[in-house]
């Protein structure tokens, strides 16, 4: 497991976007744009159950997620890894909630139906690469 330094942390703990990359069931990518956060070294990401995104990392758990810092966008982090957990029902919720405060500025994510079927993913980071300006 490749260790997320404090800088890196600072990035993802941010109100920073990230991109998240999988590979669909063709061998071609996927990308997509997300919120982000961390847990200790791993890193969490929350998506729909169903969407392209955690379908294909059911199949294929590799990941790479790239994120730039909002004020400066030449500083980035790449994260090149796999899912080693998918939680679902009310911890995946709260999550999303979580996320939603970071990004939103809300307590609770404000679409409760969409709220309550959700995934977090739980990335294992293997290889990290940054960059800054």
């Amino acid at each position: 497991m490749a260790e997320l330094d404090t800088s890196v942390q600072a990035l993802l703990q941010g109100k920073n976007f990230a991109f998240i990359s999988t590979v669909n069931a063709d061998g071609s990518p996927h990308v997509a744009p997300t919120w982000v956060d961390i847990d200790g070294n791993y890193v969490l990401i929350n998506t729909g159950l169903g969407t392209v995104k955690q379908t294909n990392l059911k199949r294929d758990p590799r990941v790479t997620i790239a994120i730039t810092e909002q004020t400066n966008p030449y500083n980035l982090v790449i994260i090149r890894g796999y899912v080693v957990e998918q939680t679902t029902g009310p911890k995946a919720t709260a999550q999303l909630d979580r996320l939603a405060k970071k990004y939103m500025g809300l307590e609770e994510f404000p679409d409760r139906q969409l709220a309550s079927r959700q995934a977090t993913l739980k990335i294992k980071p293997e290889r990290v690469f940054t960059r800054k300006t």
